[in-house]
């Protein structure tokens, strides 16, 4: 029989000591630093080596090298808690969204159910896992799962594989289904990075014209350090077997998201909307919003930090980067 890990504390005391997938990602890296933050060891899994990693680091490939490895690992580490922040966003390519959202998944469920050593797994769903909600209608855990896009169907089946494996006794796992997730980090290829990389490429002094699609939509959007303290709760509280949803609570349309990411820049800047020009939104959703209320019962969370703080600091980490933007993006930001 598996032994599991004591919730609240870590095998070697109360130093815990968690397991990070994904940790080279925009949410791997947030939550390895909240780990340390709050006195604990995190352990960073990524396909390749991290030289400028301040934690321990392996590099594994979950899917190249099954889950033997992965298994071994932690009967060696013994951790309090896995943190599954691997997966692909949005990409063009559904075979890609397969392997990364649900192949993955199913890999570290079975290294899981063959470790002696039980640690509790979060896995990081997506609010793009329900079906599109009426406007004005708030997303809660018991909405209906309906996806309408391949990243939100991928994201669904590696969902309901951790539930299967947790009503079933394989795993200790709880699903954390995130809303758009932002702030440092954020990736390049979403909207508000793109925003971001066409406004670092402006000339020094002038107007800089930032080019996207219609921005009709509105999403709930959430801080990446909340989300990592949304993790760091999950992980320890004794809330196995379950789906929380991760967000602020409330629908922000998306062209006020831009905008408090022009003023974060203090670039004088304007809008150009048009079809074709820039970054795409349609993701199937045209408005979100995310009830929190299963959240601040089951893990004591709400979301702490303002959407004004979320686009400074996405403004102030994309300062090392100013080559020209890239090729449009097929969605908002997401996890």
């Amino acid at each position: 029989m598996a032994r599991s890990a004591t919730p609240g504390t870590g095998p070697d005391g109360p130093a815990r000591r968690v397991v990070v997938l994904g940790a080279s990602g925009f949410i791997g890296r947030q939550v390895s630093a909240a780990v340390r933050a709050a006195g604990g060891e995190p352990l960073l899994v990524a396909r390749r080596p991290l030289p400028a990693a301040t934690s321990r680091c392996v590099p594994l490939d979950l899917i190249g090298d099954g889950p033997d490895a992965l298994s071994r690992l932690l009967d060696t580490e013994r951790p309090a808690a896995v943190v599954n922040a691997a997966g692909a966003v949005w990409s063009r390519a559904q075979d890609t969204m397969q392997q990364a959202n649900h192949v993955l998944v199913e890999t570290v469920l079975a290294a899981l159910a063959a470790a002696s050593w039980r640690p509790r797994l979060v896995h990081l769903g997506s609010v793009f896992e329900y079906a599109p909600p009426e406007p004005g209608t708030p997303l809660d855990e018991q909405a209906p799962t309906r996806p309408t896009t391949p990243y939100g169907l991928s994201k669904l089946e590696g969902t309901q594989a951790v539930l299967a494996a947790s009503e079933a006794g394989r795993a200790d796992a709880v699903v954390l289904r995130l809303s758009n997730v932002i702030g440092a980090g954020t990736s390049p290829s979403s909207l508000l990075g793109q925003v971001a990389a066409q406004l670092r490429a402006a000339d020094a002094g002038q107007e800089a014209v930032v080019r996207v699609s219609p921005l009709r939509a509105s999403r709930d959007f959430v801080d990446v350090r909340d989300t990592a303290d949304a993790v760091l709760a999950a992980a320890s509280l004794p809330v196995g077997g379950q789906v929380i949803n991760i967000g602020r609570g409330e629908a922000v349309p998306v062209r006020t998201m831009v905008e408090r990411l022009l003023a974060a820049s203090g670039k004088p800047a304007r809008i150009v909307e048009g079809a074709g020009a820039g970054v795409r939104t349609h993701t199937g959703l045209d408005w979100m919003q995310v009830a929190t209320g299963t959240a601040r019962r089951l893990l004591g969370w709400s979301a702490r930090h303002s959407l004004d703080s979320s686009a400074r600091e996405l403004w102030r980490a994309t300062g090392a980067h100013t080559a020209a933007p890239a090729s449009p993006s097929p969605s908002p930001a997401q996890h």
